[in-house]
């Protein structure tokens, strides 16, 4: 009977949550969601120097700003040492393990021998067959595996496909420490398989550390979990993603402006692929992934694609929603104070009005939040240089035409704004351009602008006609 899926993302937390644990993250989440099995989510803290609490907070805040949740509780791997030891002597009772008192000089010797003879296997222990009895007084051994001496260990992985490792290149390795600790890939193994993981989805990096955790699992008796290797994320340049890069926490992106829908979908699509669909919903995602589709090559991760397909999902995304967006957006952002102090005096339903056309023009949501501060902007406007050569003489000539125009209107929406305008572009023998982009300045303080009839809707009849008698006097 085949086993309901169950995945996991494993991070340590010694520092933020990096964009490859993103996107491994992702793929593990897209898979549980796909196969209607579960994900869930295990911080590895056995690392006490290193771990801490601010990393476990960046991480799991991180995987909740990109919506990405997981079932049940959150494993402390720590917490779980005595699990650990517990498999470790099980090993010993079974016979797949043993006590080794191989001192500090005497392994030291050893990989200085092994080094010299280009050996594969740096440690070869002498107690795996020697009698206990003979254990020196006053040492507390390691436990070390029992890795078979010869055939091979075959890691039949779901991306990368069979991968096979000669089991006389492998030592035997410590899975419990001698003060009781045990070492990663005991942990690991007896936490995946604690936990029903039934596939290992995670980096390249972790290739090698698959044949080591197999061979505990075969000799504990336990089932393997199929493994996916993913390739690793390199940068536009080719290089191996690093920070000269730009960005490298989620909470970075975060702060950058983009949206989680546009984040996973670009993070979908670096590293697996469904056809030529570059866009698409995380529905969509969900429907059709499947692990065996990820490439084997390293993805390169490009800031100017990941832009697009962000302002993609920007101009998908409902008013509200949008809405809710930028003021989770702006305690992070620079600046961002100020403008959530701004748009609180102006009003959320002057920027909501004005959200449907702003969103055609932005890829992030600091542009949006840019193209939108003219919403709250103080009287009289500052100008920027394009729009103060737009309001010369003439300009303002015919700002004097259009607040007369303006001031009888009693329908104040798009129709008849855009009738009275181009009433007195012809009147006075103007191209509606001509007319339209003193007027974009003077409401907007800039050249360029959401459609200047969307502007006037939506800053209403006082505002607009405030704000072109504030120019005409000038």
């Amino acid at each position: 009977m085949t086993r309901p899926v169950v995945t996991r993302f494993a991070p340590s937390p010694t520092g933020f949550l990096h964009i490859g644990g993103a996107r491994t993250a992702l793929f593990n989440w897209l898979y549980a969601r796909h196969t209607g099995g579960k994900f869930r989510l295990r911080i590895e803290d056995t690392d006490r120097e290193r771990s801490t609490e601010a990393a476990t907070k960046a991480i799991v805040d991180g995987l909740g700003w990109l919506e990405l949740d997981w079932d049940g509780e959150i494993v402390h791997q720590f917490a779980r040492a005595q699990r650990h030891a517990e498999v470790a002597h099980q090993l010993l009772a079974r016979g797949q393990a043993y006590r080794c008192y191989l001192s500090p000089a005497e392994l030291d010797a050893m990989r200085q021998r092994s080094e010299a003879e280009k050996s594969a296997v740096p440690v070869r222990s002498p107690w795996r067959d020697r009698d206990p009895s003979e254990a020196p007084p006053g040492v507390k051994p390691v436990i070390r595996l029992k890795v078979p001496r010869d055939g091979d260990t075959l890691v039949d992985d779901l991306v990368l496909g069979p991968v096979m490792l000669r089991n006389d290149t492998l030592d035997d390795y410590i899975v419990l420490r001698s003060d009781g600790t045990p070492i990663y890939n005991l942990a690991v193994t007896v936490d995946d398989h604690d936990m029903g993981v039934t596939h290992v989805i995670r980096g390249v990096e972790h290739l090698t550390n698959a044949a080591r955790q197999m061979l505990i699992y075969e000799a504990m008796g336990w089932e393997v979990p199929q493994f996916a290797h993913l390739p690793l994320i390199h940068g536009a340049d080719g290089a191996k993603l690093s920070k000269r890069h730009g960005a490298q926490g989620v909470e970075e992106y975060r702060a950058m402006g983009y949206i989680p829908a546009g984040l996973r979908n670009y993070l979908a699509r670096l590293g697996w692929s469904h056809g030529d669909d570059e866009i698409f919903t995380t529905a969509q995602a969900i429907e059709w992934f499947d692990v065996r589709d990820a490439g084997k090559s390293p993805a390169r991760f490009d800031f100017t694609k990941l832009a697009d397909v962000n302002g993609h999902h920007i101009r998908q995304t409902e008013t509200d929603e949008l809405l809710r967006r930028i003021r989770d957006y702006l305690p992070h952002a620079k600046d961002g104070t100020a403008d959530l102090a701004a748009f609180e005096a102006a009003g959320w339903d002057r920027l909501a009005a004005a959200l449907p056309s702003l969103k055609e023009r932005a890829k992030t949501l600091p542009e949006l939040v840019d193209g939108a501060r003219y919403l709250a902007a103080n009287r009289p406007l500052a100008l920027d240089d394009k729009a103060q050569r737009l309001l010369d003489p003439a300009g303002r000539a015919t700002l004097a035409a259009l607040a007369d125009a303006l001031g009888t209107l009693t329908d104040w929406s798009t129709g008849p704004l855009e009738a009275a305008v181009r009433a007195v572009a012809e009147a006075r023998a103007l191209k509606l351009g001509q007319v339209a982009q003193p007027l974009r300045a003077a409401l907007t303080g800039r050249a360029v602008s959401p459609p200047v009839f969307d502007v006037m809707a939506v800053l209403g009849r006082e505002e607009t006609l405030a704000r072109i008698r504030d120019q005409v006097a000038v």
